[in-house]
């Protein structure tokens, strides 16, 4: 399989983001890359699957090694993870955030940089309206990505992520200020 800088825009001042949409059972990785004129191009994307490997300790082992993996694959210069929301079960919101801390730990393990975006916050860059749906997301992201065929919702939901970055990362350095200022109205 291609890797590295083998897809996507090679050139200089182009950079490669990794969104995650972290879970417990699936865990959605998109890869983009974007030029430096902000044009966006799709080299990857898929779900971790993780169900089928044991226990709960067992499955964010597999997390973290298959994280692993595609870091060294494909490596990204960037990374934009999902932000963990408050879920009405408690004990699926604690497997969710450990998912996302092991996930998190797999990209900080190789010093990259990762950026946090709420759930919101993504389909408001995505679809223009923070409660949609995830067959919204699902089809402008492969708009956006001039993708053919339908996405698999937790991958699409990892693209949504990366683009979502790739906007704001795009706003802060037209406005020269940190990433995190251009999303925050403080």
């Amino acid at each position: 399989m291609a890797g590295a800088r083998e897809q996507g825009f090679p050139g200089p001042g182009s950079i490669r983001i990794l969104g995650i949409d972290p879970g417990s059972q699936r865990t959605g990785v998109g890869i983009i890359d974007v030029d430096a004129a902000g044009q966006t191009v799709h080299v990857f994307n898929g779900p971790l699957v993780l169900l089928g490997e044991g226990g709960f300790p067992r499955r964010l082992k597999r997390l973290l090694l298959g994280l692993g993996e595609l870091l060294e694959q494909w490596k990204p210069d960037e990374v934009a993870i999902e932000q963990v929301f408050m879920a009405r079960n408690p004990d699926s919101a604690l497997k969710l955030g450990q998912a996302r801390g092991a996930a998190m730990a797999a990209v900080v393990m190789r010093d990259l940089p990762v950026h946090e975006y709420a759930a919101r916050e993504v389909k408001l860059a995505i679809v223009g309206r923070g409660g949609a749906d995830k067959e919204q997301i699902q089809h402008m992201v492969g708009i956006m990505l001039n993708l053919k065929g339908s996405l698999q919702a937790d991958a699409a939901d990892a693209l949504a992520v990366a683009i979502t970055h790739a906007h704001v990362r795009a706003t802060a350095q037209r406005m020269g200020v940190d990433a995190r200022q251009a999303w925050s109205r403080k």
